[in-house]
């Protein structure tokens, strides 16, 4: 699918590209193109644009490159549909110096988020970096909003780990615990990739203000993209941070798990120790020897009872009295 913007006045607006050209765009979205939407948008730019297996290449050269005077970045863009699981895909953006495309084969919504802000407010969208600087604030700030919302479902899995009316032995609810802790383990991981591929951009941009090959920040782009590559190193802390607390919230619920465990082996332990006497006194009587006398009295069976119940209670109360219960 191809979405087409232009810049009227200090706005944005979508083309309708029956009317108009692709060469009028400022920004040309490409989202899972096929093949004669990726062939239209090539003639019509003059610009060779990546393969899905290209754009999911790790090495930095595949990544970040310059090509007959276009920019080609490549970063991992984090997507959250609706009802099903976030998912993160790359995002190839191709710099020219008066246009923007970009290329994804999935849907983030930082990127309809940047156009629905741009279309209601007045922005200085005068280039393909202008475009590009934008579309980054958005997704710096999409991680920004899921990293905060991390944060709190961390502090609820704390709660839930460590609330002290939680009743012994509702191991199904601990096995929530795990699946919400590794639910925010795998998040955590896309948040930081995310973040680092967008850092590697903004560190090349900001470091390379005098390319000759393709286009390059200017004096007015410069503070805006070394404020974003700070906001990045500041997420990138909060992400290693909560990344910490994750590991603590699992080694927490894993030794709540023994804990209780434990709880279950005491239990049986002390059960099996308070028998066992009992079970000794009535194993003598029990032996079919000819000669006990016990076996004559009167009061035999009672007393063999009450040895029974005796050699039981000082156990117990022997564990009762060293607090092992």
């Amino acid at each position: 699918m191809i979405t087409a913007y232009a810049t009227r006045g200090a706005r944005l607006v979508k083309l309708d590209l029956s009317e108009r050209h692709l060469s009028d765009a400022l920004w040309i979205d490409l989202e899972a193109p096929s093949d004669a939407e990726e062939d239209a948008v090539e003639a019509a730019l003059g610009l060779d644009i990546p393969t899905r297996e290209d754009m999911q290449e790790i090495e930095v050269s595949s990544r970040i490159y310059r090509e007959g005077g276009v920019l080609f970045l490549t970063a991992q863009v984090l997507a959250s549909p609706d009802g099903r699981e976030t998912e993160i895909g790359p995002v190839t953006f191709a710099v020219q110096p008066g246009r923007l495309v970009t290329v994804h084969y999935h849907h983030p919504r930082s990127l309809s988020y940047f156009a629905d802000w741009a279309a209601r407010h007045d922005t200085a969208l005068e280039s393909g970096l202008d475009a590009l600087l934008g579309l980054l604030e958005a997704v710096v700030d999409r991680l920004a909003d899921i990293l905060e919302g991390e944060t709190r479902q961390h502090e609820l899995l704390a709660k839930a780990i460590f609330a002290a009316h939680r009743p012994a032995g509702k191991t199904d609810t601990l096995q929530a615990v795990l699946q919400r802790i590794g639910r925010a383990e795998a998040m955590n991981g896309k948040v930081n990739e995310s973040l680092a591929t967008v850092l590697r951009l903004l560190t090349y941009l900001t470091s390379t203000p005098d390319a000759l090959d393709g286009p390059c920040l200017h004096a007015r782009q410069m503070p805006i993209a070394l404020a974003q590559l700070q906001d990045l190193k500041s997420l990138r802390e909060v992400a290693v941070a909560q990344s910490e607390k994750v590991r603590f919230l699992l080694d927490a619920t894993l030794g709540v798990i023994n804990i209780r465990q434990s709880d279950v082996i005491k239990i049986f332990s002390v059960v099996a120790f308070v028998f066992l006497p009992p079970t000794l006194i009535a194993s003598i009587y029990g032996m079919n020897f000819k000669y006990m006398p016990e076996l004559d009295w009167t009061w035999g069976y009672p007393m063999a009872i009450g040895l029974m119940v005796v050699s039981a209670l000082v156990p117990y109360f022997l564990f009762k009295w060293k607090k092992w219960l």
